[in-house]
């Protein structure tokens, strides 16, 4: 018998829910979205259609601003800000403390609305917006010790990506707030805007000074980022959109931080544990490798490729890719997958043009996965969904030699000395983590100071982290402060000690990362 989508997660069940919890987010009509500006819901810009990675069906349509209305919201953004810097902290924590609270029975609504919007499957999905909870909870419960006599910016500016709408995006709002500031977001164009919309609503109803307006980067970038109202942006995306607003930044003299992309690798020399390995392989492909800290590079001592390659092989063949929201019988548990699609169907093509381009320049390949039918609806549209893929001897001439694929292909490069092992795990000039696995554990240290990345895992993942573990990049990884504890707020705020972060004139490092 063919699979069904499971009645909890079909997505009319999830709108109608979506509708009853939070209505003030659609048109009057009940078929479109609003932007949240000016303190209401309004203004339905120009619709445009979206379609989920998970069937390619099209389950609503964004809101898209032009830059005269994203100018107005900006506007008004910023004239909330003084009043909410007086307002007193108990009051902004008993205010964010009551959005927690209200947000804590739609966490399941959450969770499976990021499914269709943005392929997760439900495990990531929940956690997203649970992380995003617990986080700004800790946040309410240190804000004193953290903020001592330091005074908020004004009005803080958010463009993040779309992989993780909650635990990053909604969570850096609610902090910024706690803080004392006036926050306006944009919703990302490739996901996320119906639960963000939904959240958004709920802070506002506590009395949040949150903004949040749907358009196109290049329309609304001036008003969201040059524009004088605005005192300090949070950006998350890639290395060319960043590296252009890095440059706008400086020259307006404003706080920023920026998070962009770097090829993040795992060096293995003298290892043994391959047990250990298999599970870090496996894990490392959650929400198939769309994820800023993802593992996308592997540089291997030649004389243990054969032994990495067995367990590269016997685990990645294990992993289960299909549709998230499939189950045999309408009352079973939604499947434990490793992940579903990518972000959507013109992401998938473009990691087979990386893929092919890799193999024209001379790569081998090592593994091509295999999408099960039965992990899918007949017929249903997989635009979206890739298996696995791994290549070794990827040559430099190779556009992926380079560039974080975003998505679930692996590389190998393969080395023969400490030396080769660092200059490949250094190719991208700066990453956000990066790990190394050796028995030696004073060579493994000894080697994790040369690699240039925040953050280096011995013997295991490193990831973001969360609540007091700082966060950032080196290199082309990161510009401006650094985020993460006590950092995250220092950086939306004004005070008396320089900011930690990675500048064009110096980086300035925390004692302890």
């Amino acid at each position: 018998m063919p699979k069904i989508v499971s009645p909890q997660v079909e997505f009319n069940h999830l709108l109608a829910q979506t509708k009853a919890a939070t209505p003030e987010i659609f048109a009057p009509d009940g078929t479109g979205y609003l932007n949240l500006m000016e303190g209401r819901w309004q203004e339905p810009g120009k619709p445009r259609d979206f379609v989920s990675p998970i069937d390619g069906s099209m389950i609503g349509q964004l809101p898209m601003l032009d830059e005269a209305t994203a100018l107005r919201a900006v506007l008004a953004a910023k004239a909330e800000a003084a009043a909410w810097a007086g307002t007193d902290l108990d009051e902004r924590k008993r205010r964010v403390q009551d959005c927690l609270t209200q947000l804590q029975p739609h966490v399941e609504l959450v969770g499976k609305l990021l499914m269709w919007e943005i392929g997760k499957t439900y495990k990531l999905g929940f956690t997203d917006i649970d992380r995003a909870i617990d986080g700004v909870q800790w946040y309410v419960d240190n804000i004193e010790g953290m903020l001592g006599k330091r005074k908020p910016l004004g009005l803080v500016s958010n463009i993040a990506s779309w992989n993780y709408p909650m635990s990053v995006l909604l969570h850096a709002v609610l902090v910024q707030a706690l803080c004392g500031n006036a926050v306006i977001a944009k919703t990302p164009t490739d996901g996320g805007f119906i639960s963000l919309s939904l959240t958004f609503a709920i802070a506002r109803r506590c009395g949040l000074p949150v903004t949040l307006v749907s358009g196109s980067g290049g329309e609304l970038s001036d008003v969201l980022v040059r524009n004088v109202a605005v005192d300090c942006l949070s950006f998350v995306g890639g290395r060319y959109n960043g590296r252009n607003i890095a440059d706008a930044l400086v020259q307006n003299d404003k706080r920023y931080m920026l998070e962009m992309e770097g090829v993040n690798t795992y060096g293995i020399w003298d290892y043994s544990d391959w047990d250990a390995m298999a599970q870090q392989l496996r894990k490392g492909y959650d929400y198939g490798k769309q994820r800023c800290t993802a593992y996308v590079r592997f540089v291997v001592e030649r004389r243990l490729f054969p032994q990495f390659l067995e367990t590269y092989w016997n685990t990645i063949k294990g992993l289960k890719i299909g549709n998230p929201t499939l189950v045999d019988a309408p009352g079973d548990a939604l499947p434990d997958l490793a992940f579903g699609p990518v972000i959507n169907a013109q992401q998938a093509q473009d990691l087979d043009r990386l893929y092919a381009d890799a193999l024209k320049t001379g790569a081998t390949p090592i593994y091509e996965g295999q999408l099960d039918d039965a992990l899918f609806l007949p017929g249903q549209d997989r635009s979206a969904y890739r298996a696995p893929r791994a290549l070794v001897n990827l040559p430099r001439q190779s556009e992926l030699y380079f560039k974080e694929p975003f998505g679930p292909i692996d590389s190998i490069i393969l080395v023969d000395r400490v030396e080769e092992l660092v200059g490949e795990m250094n190719i991208s000039n700066g990453a956000l983590v990066a790990a190394i696995a050796s028995d030696d554990a004073k060579l493994a240290a000894r080697t994790a100071k040369e690699v240039r990345a925040f953050k280096v895992g011995l013997n295991q993942l490193r990831s973001r982290g969360d609540r007091a573990e700082v966060f950032g990049g080196l290199g082309e990884s990161w510009k401006g402060a650094f985020v993460g504890g006590a950092l995250l707020v220092e950086a939306v705020t004004e005070g008396d000690k320089p900011i930690l972060g990675n500048f064009g004139d110096a980086i300035r490092l925390p004692e302890k990362i």
